[in-house]
């Protein structure tokens, strides 16, 4: 084998190793891409978990507190009135 037939066969071999490495990069990117499509699917759905939950809360308070509020005054009355303390 000649001198230049080893340049060309090196030369080859390199092209073979760019595109080899060139592939595998396209399917990280592939792989890359779609797992921040689902990181982002995985995100909105927990934004969405999370004003779900913050409008239940904000529901349940309208009628909790005010009950909560009645009952200390019930019993602060009951206090007053037996002198409990």
């Amino acid at each position: 084998m000649s001198r230049e037939d080893e340049i060309v066969q090196l030369l080859t071999d390199i092209r073979d190793g760019q595109r080899d490495a060139l592939a595998r990069q396209r399917e990280q990117l592939e792989l890359a891409r779609a797992e921040a499509e689902r990181m982002r699917r995985i995100a909105d759905e927990s934004v969405g978990l999370q004003r779900s939950a913050i409008e239940r809360v904000k529901r349940i308070s309208r009628f909790v507190v005010p009950i909560i509020i009645v009952l200390i005054a019930l019993l602060i009355w009951l206090i007053v009135k037996y002198r409990i303390l």
